[in-house]
């Protein structure tokens, strides 16, 4: 998802921002749910806090929980020009976490992921598409498998400001979507095991230095 999210998050660029000429007065000192406050810049996601969490049916017996975790991702903001927003993101399939270690295993063969000769899925953004002040639809081209087919994410802006731990400027999102697995040539224990797979997003992206 090379990219993605969370465009994921382009977003940030729901609303134009309340800057001054003084680049410090963009920065609330104290985190701001109001988007008019965002910075515009570029941004890298921190890979200790974006995770995707993704959901399908089990036989119909039950529904499944795993997530990708270290994700890396580039971000570029222009609050001004919605339009001229870049997310890219990339997600490692061989850090599926399931919590069975045998499943972890499967999901990296051919069955699945194939991660020997597709290591990693990306997300680049191409339209942001602002729903609400809060919340976008980031669209964009999601490539798994080798395989790029058209993706949507549902994003909704948490807050920006300067972090109480690293005290680096940060934006926070949350992310949700929808994918068919079969779209991307995985079809393993189709119609049993869930084609739908729902993805659940969380992203923070610091300033770049």
């Amino acid at each position: 998802m090379r990219a993605p999210l969370l465009a994921l998050l382009g977003l940030l660029s729901l609303a134009p921002a309340r800057a001054a000429d003084d680049p410090a007065s963009a920065v609330p000192v104290a985190p701001s749910a109001d988007p008019n406050q965002v910075r515009p810049g570029a941004y890298v996601l921190d890979p200790d806090h974006g995770k995707i969490t993704w959901s399908v049916s089990h036989l119909g017996y039950s529904t499944y929980y795993g997530q990708f975790a270290g994700l890396t991702g580039t971000l570029t903001l222009d609050p001004k020009a919605p339009e001229k927003s870049q997310l890219s993101v990339s997600v490692p399939l061989g850090g599926v976490i399931t919590g069975s270690s045998r499943l972890n295993e499967h999901l990296a063969a051919p069955d699945f992921f194939d991660t020997a000769k597709f290591p990693s899925a990306t997300f680049t953004a191409t339209k942001v598409e602002p729903t609400s002040p809060t919340t976008a639809r980031i669209t964009g081209d999601l490539t798994l498998r080798g395989t790029v087919r058209p993706f949507a994410i549902d994003a909704t802006f948490n807050q920006a400001g300067i972090h109480p731990v690293d005290q680096r400027y940060t934006v926070g999102f949350d992310g949700r979507a929808v994918i068919k697995r079969s779209d991307f040539g995985i079809n393993a224990y189709l119609p049993l095991l869930g084609d739908e797979v729902t993805l659940r997003i969380e992203g923070e992206f610091k300033a770049a230095p």
